[in-house]
């Protein structure tokens, strides 16, 4: 594996702290397992443990009765839990109120908590909780996409982008084209599950511990549901397992309920869901079918798009809303549409709620026009990379399908540029070729595709941010944020930029759990924003604390403002130099405030939904990724063989953590695409909810020969911290090369022929895929 970080430029200075390959400021407690997850933390006396019940026969039905009175009295049992027993509301919902707590009237998907049993250990909770005999008359469950449409059920209303005349476009588009493909969905996996531990105050308060990306979501839930102010309930978050998203609104349902039986036991109460029922339980990255019709003329040029998106949500609208706009944010991918119709339907099945996962809908959005890319150029019998560069957006061809302008489209083209230059793309395509001419059973194949991602929360409200940094007599500080940490490195990266604003090595620099007691009313750690918007925060905060001390410095040395500098730990004022330590006394002493809040509202963005109209992303980060396969058409196998991978992270602010971000992203992406098949029954069980029968890409499956580069960037247009730009999403929408890939190679079985290869491209799928292109060459 070969990794390069971007080159200083020649005007830039090394800093204290920021810019650095600085490790992980957890590694060493992840290396040897002493790192604190909630499971971890030290149960307080008497701690009580909480498993969810539900009805492991049904599906779909009216809930006639529920016995639960050899639940109660089985060993250990000390309470149960129903819709009865909730003191406040009995909803769990993000938004909308359509997510009950526990069912009480229906059941609606398979796995929906109907009760909670609390007893004295997790054992004996979760063996009572199979003892319920539960009555339903059941109802024929809607389960696919297919099904439906049948039905004609939605979530939410259907919403559409139109720019220009689609119609008019393709009537006089010189070709037209139509395609559609599925898209699988994908389990989060990550390696903590939803796990939450309630501590019971006085007053009605409660302390929660739980493994949430929205703290302060997880407390208005819980405060919801107990029927006390917000004040009342604490949550914190110091570390989690992973995320991905599946931890953005889905933690909130196990949180509530832990706080709901601490309430009515009175007893700290632990709730943590065993791996099966946590993939039951939990909702999917949305599974979508997408259709298309392009006009196009003989070159391969666009003149009209008409997308339409079917994504499978579930039984409620949770995060739905939002992660269908983004697939239709990034149905363009990186390409001009003259005239364009992108429409969305929410379906409603009988499934647990899909919900937040890694790209929030982009990824199929993306991976939607790539293949349409790839069809175009098998149709006119154009390399693809010739197809996608023709199409890319450039001067005067800049507007999306929703009105904004992409005003960074050369950073697209010199990315591209350099990879497809670095990879050594074109004399690639030609050995792929000849390798395929000459084997009959293993095909090889080859694309190279971009990379355009929006960068802020859709929904405005959300892109804003709060800090607290303290600067004790010491010199050590104390650093506070509204965003929570899952292994990307956010905390690390935080204090990077408040150890360099204040001069300090990052040894001094104390980093704290996320705790809505101390930073209020914050939005979830999400949408690859988390460093933007609590690092500038952050950086607020620091410059405030800094402020004083050069004002205090200045009146106490009789020096200038400008000759007090902060650096590695000492202050120099004027011609002498002191500890920081020392200054920070004097100014206590002079009763200077040394503890300052910061807060960041991202600018210049806004997004008016119903009239399809505004500006919805700060700004744009960009990628490339080119990938050769090999796969065996006998037995639908596929190996990747190497891939290159050059991304945009602007100025990196600590280009270690930036490319284990760009490999882990590309590797779970990549998963997505070849490996992690969700699987439902006919009854609407899922089947794949073990790692025996679901399966994550393993360190056997990332490329042998696999590099990856930082590309030159010379800094964010936009103003964001320290010029860097976001890098937690982008990554994973490099792996749809991998995809386009094994396309490729399908494809060249019957040149000029369309495979029908839908994501995930398994074996089956492959073997499938390739039978459809043997049976097309014999026809002809």
């Amino acid at each position: 594996m070969q990794r390069e970080n971007a080159p200083l430029a020649a005007d830039e200075t090394r800093t204290v702290a920021v810019r650095r390959s600085s490790p992980h400021d957890s590694a060493p407690a992840h290396v040897t397992g002493s790192a604190t997850y909630v499971d971890d933390i030290r149960e307080p006396a008497g701690t009580l443990h909480v498993a969810p019940g539900w009805a492991r026969d049904t599906t779909r039905g009216s809930l006639l009765g529920l016995d639960l009175a050899a639940v109660r009295s089985a060993p250990g049992v000390v309470a149960v839990l129903t819709a009865a027993d909730v003191p406040g509301s009995n909803d769990v919902s993000p938004a909308h109120g359509d997510e009950p707590m526990f069912a009480d009237r229906e059941i609606v998907f398979w796995g929906q908590p109907l009760f909670a049993v609390v007893a004295e250990t997790r054992d004996q909770a979760r063996r009572a909780a199979t003892l319920a005999r539960i009555d339903v008359d059941p109802l024929p469950p809607v389960l696919t996409i297919e099904d439906a449409l049948g039905v004609d059920d939605t979530v939410l209303p259907d919403y559409q982008f139109r720019k220009g005349s689609p119609e008019t476009g393709l009537a006089t588009a010189t070709m037209r084209m139509t395609g559609r493909m599925e898209i699988g969905g994908q389990e989060h996996f990550y390696l903590e599950g939803q796990v939450s531990l309630a501590v019971p105050g006085e007053a009605g308060e409660v302390f929660v511990h739980t493994s949430s990306q929205h703290p302060s979501e997880t407390q208005h839930i819980i405060a919801r549901v107990l029927g006390v102010p917000e004040a009342s309930v604490t949550v914190e978050v110091r570390r989690m397992g992973g995320g991905f998203g599946g931890k953005e609104s889905q933690a909130n349902h196990w949180a509530a309920i832990a706080a709901v039986a601490a309430r009515v036991t009175g007893r700290p109460c632990k709730l943590r869901l065993d791996r099966d029922d946590d993939m039951i339980m939990t909702g999917k990255r949305h599974d979508f079918r997408a259709e298309w019709t392009l006009g196009h003329d003989a070159d391969g040029l666009l003149r009209a798009v008409d997308m339409r998106f079917f994504a499978r949500c579930g039984y409620s609208a949770d995060l739905s809303l939002g992660v269908v706009d983004r697939t239709m944010f990034h149905a363009d991918s990186s390409y001009f549409y003259p005239d364009a119709m992108i429409h969305s339907r929410r379906l409603r099945t009988n499934t647990c709620s899909n919900t937040a996962f890694r790209g929030f809908g982009g990824p199929q959005g993306m991976l939607a026009a790539e293949r349409m890319m790839d069809e175009l150029a098998i149709r006119l019998g154009l390399d693809p990379l010739d197809v996608r560069k023709r199409n890319f957006y450039r001067e005067g061809r800049d507007v999306t399908p929703y009105g904004m302008r992409v005003e960074e489209h050369g950073t697209l083209h010199d990315l591209v540029d350099t990879l497809e230059e670095s990879s050594a793309y074109r004399a690639r395509r030609q050995e792929v070729a000849a390798f395929n001419g000459e084997n009959h059973i293993l095909k090889k194949g080859l694309a190279l595709t971009p990379v355009k991602f929006g960068i802020s929360f859709t929904l405005k409200h959300l892109n804003q941010a709060g800090a607290l940094v303290h600067l004790y007599k010491d010199g050590s500080v104390q650093l506070n944020h509204g965003g929570t940490e899952m292994g990307q490195g956010l905390f690390q990266k935080v204090a990077q930029i408040v150890a360099d604003e204040l001069g300090v090595t990052l040894d001094r620099v104390k980093i704290t759990a996320t705790n809505t007691g101390k930073v209020p009313n914050t939005g979830p750690t999400a949408a690859s924003s988390g460093t933007d918007l609590n690092g500038m925060a952050a950086k607020i905060a620091a410059e405030r604390i800094k402020a004083r001390l050069v004002a205090f410095a200045s009146r106490r040395f009789d020096v200038d403002p400008g000759e007090v500098d902060f650096l590695e730990n000492r202050v120099r004022v004027g011609g002498e130099e002191m500890p920081l330590a020392a200054l920070a006394r004097e100014a206590h002493l002079a009763r200077i405030q040394l503890s300052a809040t910061g807060f960041y509202a991202t600018p210049d963005i806004t997004w008016d939904r119903p009239s399809a109209s505004g500006r919805p992303f700060h700004y744009f980060a960009y990628g490339a990724a080119c990938s050769e396969v090999t796969i065996d058409t006998m037995t639908g196998e596929m190996r990747v063989d190497r891939v290159d991978l050059l991304h945009d992270v602007g100025k990196s602010l600590n280009p270690a953590i930036d490319i284990g971000q760009i490999e882990g992203g590309f590797v779970q992406g990549m998963g997505w695409l070849t490996t992690e098949e969700l699987v439902w029954d006919e009854s609407g069980r899922l089947r794949t909810h073990a790692p025996s029968t679901y399966k994550i890409p393993t360190a056997s499956d990332v490329p042998e020969d696999f590099r990856v580069a930082l590309y030159a960037s010379s800094g964010n247009p936009s103003p964001t911290i320290h010029r860097s730009k976001a890098v937690g999403e982008p990554p994973l929408m490099l792996a749809i090369s991998v995809y386009c890939a094994i396309h490729d190679a399908v494809a060249s079985l019957a040149p000029g022929i369309l495979p029908d290869l839908d994501a995930p491209a398994t074996p089956e799928a492959i073997l499938r895929a390739v039978a459809g292109m043997k049976r097309a060459r014999a026809r002809r």
